[in-house]
């Protein structure tokens, strides 16, 4: 015969259960309103991290506004898409540029066509960037819509977007220019860009001219100047200090015979290899800035010099910081990334 449990001894448990909830798993108050500007494509840790806020729009985290991509290439809108479409949410609108910037198709975009018996093997509906509307016209409609100084936008590719953005007129979408939307609508930019500490390379420290900087130089230059808001920046020695375990890539994603996020680590670069974490990091400061995953450098202003490196200058009246990491909070992250990321579908 099955136990019975008393009132007194349930309510006991159920309190119990409740104290053992790690702060982690709890909710932000509300959730962050999120647009996430990638490029997609080159890199795998871009899909990681969209995987990511999938998993925190499931807890009631955030809220993912919009995509803009910053890699010109068809096949990255799709792919996109296709990512979404499998975590339940095809209806996310994508938004492209075309800049000429990384147009190559990359390692893994091409998985948006991959078929099976004759079907796509990640069903989605955009079959290419030619059919996504303009990223800036995308992003003035997102930011107009969106009540003021609520948006966080997590940029993880080149400035492009964001600087068209700044650059954008007043139309019928809002009577505002793109400086005085911004600083209407967003509360935050956080950014994986730059190198705040020098880099271990053939034995030597050295000065990192990291690769979203320098892929659009002019933009990173005017974004630095120009952005009205708060910017928090992942730098380069952040990604690199919290390399995502290929175990995980082999072992977490089994729960369907073909998932996008394992099937691009694999197709960009196979286990065993452990790839940097550098837009994850980002997107998990964007959304759970206050669990004490990273730490804060002093405000200042960061500086992106011609040939693309980036320098940061302590003052108080700064806009700009940057993430540190501490031994501790290495482990902390890692484990909080790879739970994200390959935490299934809600849907």
């Amino acid at each position: 015969m099955p136990r019975i449990l008393s009132l007194p001894l349930l309510v006991g448990l159920c309190f119990g259960m409740a104290l053992s909830l790690h702060a982690d798993d709890l909710p932000e108050a509300n959730p962050v309103p999120l647009i996430f500007d990638t490029d997609i494509g080159n890199d795998v840790d871009d899909v990681l991290a969209l995987g990511m806020i999938h998993a925190l729009q499931s807890r009631g985290e955030c809220e993912l506004l919009a995509v803009t991509i910053t890699k010109d290439h068809k096949d990255a809108a799709a792919f996109t898409d296709a990512v979404n479409t499998f975590y339940g949410r095809g209806d996310i609108p994508i938004g492209v540029c075309r800049s000429g910037v990384t147009n190559h198709q990359g390692k893994f975009n091409g998985l948006a066509h991959q078929q099976d018996a004759d079907a796509l093997r990640y069903p989605h509906d955009l079959r290419s960037g030619d059919d996504a509307p303009d990223a800036v016209l995308l992003l003035r409609q997102t930011l107009a819509k969106a009540e003021d100084h609520s948006v966080v936008i997590a940029q993880v590719g080149f400035s492009t977007n964001l600087v068209n953005l700044l650059d954008s007129k007043a139309d019928e979408i809002s009577d505002l220019d793109g400086i005085a939307l911004v600083n209407q609508k967003v509360r935050l930019l956080s950014i994986m860009a730059g190198a705040f500490t020098k880099i271990p390379q053939d034995g030597k420290l050295v000065e990192h001219r990291e690769y979203n900087v320098v892929k659009d130089i002019p933009a990173s230059k005017k974004l630095v100047t120009d952005w009205p808001t708060e910017i928090i920046w992942s730098g380069f020695e952040i990604g690199i200090a919290v390399p995502y375990p290929h175990q995980s890539i082999e072992q977490d994603y089994r729960y369907v015979e073909h998932h996008p996020l394992a099937e691009a680590y694999i197709a960009y670069n196979p286990p065993p290899h452990d790839r940097p974490t550098w837009d994850l990091t980002s997107v998990l400061h964007a959304v759970r800035p206050n669990r004490d995953y990273f730490g804060l450098s002093p405000r200042g202003t960061v500086t992106v010099a011609d040939d693309g490196l980036t320098v940061f200058a302590q003052s108080e009246s700064g806009k700009h910081r940057y993430l540190k990491l501490t031994d501790e909070q290495k482990a902390r992250v890692i484990e909080t990334q790879v739970v994200l990321a390959s935490e299934p579908p809600h849907n």
